[in-house]
């Protein structure tokens, strides 16, 4: 049971921490577009709150439903990521073209949920290719997922979103490693991935100036490495316990995107290096949790899906945390969990709801869970007033 509670226990942390410091690191900014201050919380705690139920739900599906939603989930993903890019639908902020217009304040950023269903999709391909002997040749091994990974690369691109597209690569690379791809295919991969990288880079001036910020405490050219120094001297300033919650100066308008992409440095700031290296804590045990269910998984689909999650959201939380400490250009991908973000709030609850059913789908922990359940203290005093009832006469 130990993995079960590592995953479901780091997730509760972390959400909850992550309602608490949207709340404090948005307020200066729902009061500057004259929003009230609350404004973002309430609509991070609405997602909190879906996502949550979603959860509950998704790690009490069998295994047999997921694998039935693998193809709908890829294909609406799909449909959506198509649907970013018609003109008057897709919405465009900082330069990328992420979102999907739901109207009013409302918007939807289908290249989260694409990595949800890419994973299950994925992990199910890969479990009945193994199932009947076939990962030994290469064309069943990378037809069809290799093509299908490159098309949502493609829709993600589109949009400019190069985070995004990091991470899915890195979901392919981890479903492959999982089921048995020789190394000879990563160095391959691995280079070809790195060619194309430095060309979308130096063929775009916004990507190429965050790697001049990298490890620099110099504002640059036109200000352009600006957030990484201030979320430096956030950090910096934090000290062993923190300024106390609420009580951050960053977020007064000099550190941009403080609820989103840079909620750690607000964290750092308000509860010190003790709160950042608790934050940084919690994901190694949902990550250690998560490779331990996989390792554990007798079902190939199951031992795909644990991985291929893992995957997802340790490079997500990397790839964020690298760029808010100045060690990896930024991304513009939020902190799993903790981030501003009600897409990609649920699309993560979703992950690690399949997290969970990958963990009850094991025989041991679903008769603990079901052992458990039958001595909750309600079902307890159910069974002790059924004792003391009188027989009938």
């Amino acid at each position: 049971m130990t993995p079960y509670y590592l995953v479901a226990g780091s997730t509760v942390l972390l959400a909850a921490l992550g309602l608490v410091m949207v709340y404090s690191a948005s307020q200066i900014q729902a009061l500057r577009y004259g929003l009230p201050p609350a404004f973002y919380l309430r609509k991070q705690a609405v997602a909190a709150a879906v996502g949550g139920l979603l959860l509950v739900g998704t790690a009490r599906l069998p295994v047999r439903g997921h694998r039935l939603l693998a193809c709908p989930l890829l294909v609406g993903a799909m449909a959506l990521l198509a649907l970013v890019q018609v003109p008057g639908l897709g919405r465009t902020i900082n330069g990328n073209t992420n979102w999907l217009s739901l109207g009013g304040p409302f918007m939807l950023q289908p290249s989260e949920f694409a990595k949800a269903a890419f994973v299950v999709w994925g992990a199910d391909l890969l479990a009945r290719k193994q199932r009947h002997c076939l990962l030994d040749q290469w064309k069943h091994l990378l037809v069809p997922i290799v093509p299908m990974a490159l098309m949502l690369l493609g829709l993600v691109l589109l949009g400019g979103d190069m985070g995004t597209a990091v991470i899915l690569c890195a979901v392919l690379f981890g479903l492959l490693w999982v089921a048995g791809a020789p190394v000879r295919l990563f160095l391959t991969a691995l280079a070809g991935a790195g060619l194309l990288s430095a060309v979308l880079i130096t063929t775009s001036p916004h990507r190429l100036s965050r790697f001049a910020c990298l490890g620099t405490m110099d504002l640059g050219p036109a200000d352009q490495c600006w957030q990484v120094v201030h979320g430096t001297y956030a950090l910096s300033t934090g000290g062993l316990f923190g300024n106390g919650i609420g009580a951050g100066i960053e977020k007064w308008g000099e550190l941009p995107e403080p609820h989103t992409d840079f909620i750690l440095a607000v964290t750092g700031e308000e509860l010190g290096l003790v709160g950042t290296l608790s934050v940084l804590a919690l994901f190694a045990a949902l990550c250690a949790g998560g490779l331990k269910i996989a390792a554990r998984a007798r079902q190939p689909f199951v031992r795909l899906v644990a991985a291929g999650t893992v995957t997802w959201i340790a490079t997500q939380a990397s790839i964020n945390i690298g760029g808010v400490l100045g060690l990896l250009p930024v991304a513009g991908v939020p902190l799993p969990l903790v981030s501003y973000g009600g897409s990609a709030l649920i699309a993560v609850l979703y992950a690690l709801g399949l997290l969970l059913a990958a963990a009850r789908s094991e025989p041991a922990v679903g008769a603990a869970l079901t052992t458990r359940s039958r001595l909750h203290p309600g079902h307890a005093l159910a069974r002790i007033r059924h004792r003391r009832r009188p027989p009938r006469r």
